[in-house]
C-alpha cells in the first residue's frame, strides 16, 4: 500500500497527534505533518473533521480519519507489514481498548482539574487520585506485558501508544507541583516502561521536550490572565 498519500494534521505538543506519529513510526509510514494553528482553524482541518474540528487528522488519499485512538486503529488495520499494533487475541485485544478508554476518560482528564483546583486539600485530593491510577496501571502492565518491555510484548502496542503519550505531559504535571508521580519506588514496572519507551526510536523524536511544554502552559495561563478583566 502506497504511503506518499498521508498526512497528519495536528500540533507538535498535542499528545493525541504524538500518539497518532509513534504509530505512524511504528508502521515505517511516510507521512507529511501539516501544522495546525487551530486560531484560526485552517479550511482543510474543517472540511477533513466538520463535526467535532480537532486535532488530529489522518488523510490517506482522500479519506480522513479523526480521533487519535480510532486513527491508531486504522493504521494497524489498513498496514498489516511490519510489527502489530493491536493484539492477535481478542480478549487481549479488548483489555488493550479497555485501559485506552480508562486513560483517556478517567486518568488523563485529572490533570486538567488539577490546573484548575484551588484550594490545597483539593489539590492534594486529584494528586493522589493520579498516582492510584498509575498503580492501576501498573498492575495493567504487569499483566499484558508478561514479563516482556511493553504492554504490546515485544514492541510498542496501541496501550503503550495511548498511555505513552501523555509522558511528557506527566514530567511537566511533575516540575509544576513538585511532587514525584511516576517513581522506580511506587510503581517500578511502569517506572522501567516509560523509560524504554521514551527512548525508542519510534518515540523519541516525537514527544516534546517537558521545558517546552511549560512553555506552553505559561503562554496560555498569560492569555488567560489578560482575557481575565474583559470577561468581567
Amino acid at each position: 500500500m502506497a504511503t506518499s498519500d498521508v498526512k497528519l494534521l495536528g500540533t507538535p505538543a498535542s499528545p493525541f497527534v504524538n500518539r497518532v506519529q509513534i504509530a505512524l513510526n511504528v508502521k515505517s509510514i511516510n507521512y507529511e505533518f501539516i501544522e495546525e494553528n487551530l486560531n484560526p482553524k485552517s479550511e482543510l482541518l474543517l472540511k477533513s473533521n466538520p463535526v467535532l474540528k480537532k486535532i488530529p487528522v489522518l488523510i490517506h488519499g482522500d479519506k480522513p480519519i479523526c480521533e487519535s485512538l480510532v486513527i491508531v486503529r486504522y493504521i494497524a488495520e489498513a498496514w498489516t507489514n511490519g510489527p502489530s499494533i493491536l493484539p492477535s487475541d481478542p480478549y487481549e485485544s479488548a483489555n488493550a481498548v479497555f485501559w485506552a478508554a480508562y486513560i483517556d476518560d478517567k486518568w488523563f482528564p485529572l490533570f486538567k482539574e488539577l490546573r484548575m483546583a484551588q484550594g490545597e486539600a483539593v489539590k492534594a485530593s486529584l494528586v493522589e487520585r493520579i498516582g492510584e491510577g498509575l498503580v492501576l496501571l501498573e498492575e495493567a502492565f504487569v499483566k499484558c506485558a508478561k514479563g516482556k518491555a511493553f504492554f504490546g510484548g515485544d514492541s510498542i502496542g496501541y496501550l503503550d501508544m495511548a498511555l505513552g503519550c501523555y509522558l511528557g505531559w506527566l514530567k511537566v504535571l511533575e516540575i509544576m507541583i513538585e511532587v514525584k508521580l511516576l517513581t522506580e519506588t511506587k510503581t517500578p514496572e511502569l517506572f522501567g516502561w516509560s523509560e524504554r519507551f521514551c527512548a525508542n526510536d519510534a518515540v523519541k523524536d516525537v514527544l516534546p521536550e517537558p521545558e517546552k511544554l511549560i512553555e506552553i502552559v505559561k503562554m496560555h495561563q498569560a492569555k488567560a490572565k489578560a482575557a481575565a478583566p474583559a470577561a468581567n
